[in-house]
């Protein structure tokens, strides 16, 4: 059964009504039950408002399981954006088609310079960001996995969705991992926010990752972007997704990240708040329900926040980002996808992790483990 069938199963409404219905007990049972395996249902009542006194037990617990799985370290990267050409209209996006913004597209020369930058920053995890355009489609990224991998331990990107055969043809130039945010898994407010372009299509990008699984992809990342519908709804449909994947691709690993809309470009629209505690609760949950899956959190949230929030649960971070192309470089103004909110350089990232007793890694592992030893000229 694919994934949109699956999904179509479940009306989003009612979900968030089964959400909210959870009581004091639901949760108490969830929480008995860490270590032996969590249910979707148990997923359900740790995200629920009934759980909200219980989230400095969850908070702990979740701690707990992160160390014991994944040490006190942090693996930190840097997301490297190509272009902000784009032919969706997005609501929400300061890359969407409606806006009047200078449009970009990174050449060689632009993107070896961006590497050199992150280079010398100590970078070895590259996250590859583009618009959706045919200017950047299959072959532009293939060239620039070429031009990247002498460089880089670990490429991976954001962009639009590809065909199965497309992706495991970037798979044989060096591409490591893939993430697809959904952005809402409510089909209502997809189509108010999504309104031309590709992106309009709901099952297509629905059926990614299932077509990044056949690829052979070695990471998968997963996510909604919480602001434009019921973030606990939408929160539970990603441990729906996580689960299809994690039972179809079992040798594929997997990451959740928890993007909240920020100011961008273009007309302001109507935000469903998700505070920061509510962010805390969303993680905890699913560290709870994964002790595997590896959960990111972007320079999106403040410095603050996120020196307070990371030892609960999270295991990647990006730091000194920049969301324009060219911006590591400065070869020239383009426009930011979004505004960050942490605008910390990466060595002050670092710093603060070894301060709370954690070890920043630039380089999670190296393509020779997995028999992809490179010549490098």
């Amino acid at each position: 059964m694919s994934f949109t069938e699956i999904w179509r199963q479940h009306d989003f409404a009612a979900v968030g009504r089964s959400i909210r219905a959870k009581t004091a007990a639901d949760v108490r049972r969830a929480l008995g039950r860490v270590g032996g395996g969590l249910d979707l249902d148990d997923l359900q009542a740790l995200l629920s408002p009934a759980a909200a006194p219980f989230l400095e037990e969850m908070a702990q617990l979740s701690q707990r399981r992160t160390v014991e799985r994944f040490g006190r370290t942090m693996q930190l990267f840097a997301p490297m954006y190509l272009t902000n050409v784009c032919a969706n209209i997005c609501t929400y996006c300061g890359f969407s088609a409606q806006n009047r913004i200078p449009r970009r597209i990174l050449g060689p020369d632009e993107i070896r310079a961006e590497a050199a930058v992150l280079v010398e920053r100590g970078f070895r995890h590259v996250l590859l960001v583009t618009g959706e355009s045919p200017r950047a489609g299959s072959t532009y990224l293939a060239d620039a996995l070429r031009l990247l991998r002498p460089d880089f331990a670990n490429l991976s990107m954001e962009v639009q969705p590809l065909e199965t055969a497309e992706y495991a043809a970037l798979v044989g130039e060096g591409l490591s991992g893939v993430i697809v945010y959904q952005e809402t898994y409510d089909a209502e407010s997809y189509r108010r926010h999504h309104l031309q372009g590709p992106k309009a299509d709901m099952a297509w990008r629905l059926e990614t990752p299932d077509r990044l699984g056949q690829a052979g992809l070695k990471k998968i990342g997963l996510g909604a972007l919480y602001g434009l519908s019921d973030w606990r709804a939408d929160a539970w449909f990603v441990g729906l997704h996580l689960r299809h994947l994690e039972r179809r691709y079992w040798r594929t690993r997997y990451s959740i990240s928890f993007p909240r809309l920020r100011p961008h470009a273009g007309a302001e629209i109507e935000i469903v708040p998700t505070s920061e505690r509510e962010l805390v609760q969303a993680f905890c949950a699913y560290r709870l329900f994964s002790a595997e899956v590896e959960l990111t959190l972007s320079t999106r949230e403040s410095p603050t926040f996120r020196n307070r929030a990371f030892p609960l649960g999270i295991t990647t971070m990006s730091a000194g980002a920049r969301t324009n192309p060219g911006g590591y470089a400065g070869t020239a103004e383009s426009l930011e996808q979004f505004a960050v909110n942490d605008d910390r350089g990466c060595d002050e990232v670092a710093a603060e992790l070894r301060r709370q007793g954690y070890e920043p890694v630039w380089k999670d592992w190296d393509p020779a483990y997995d028999g992809q030893i490179l010549q490098v000229s």
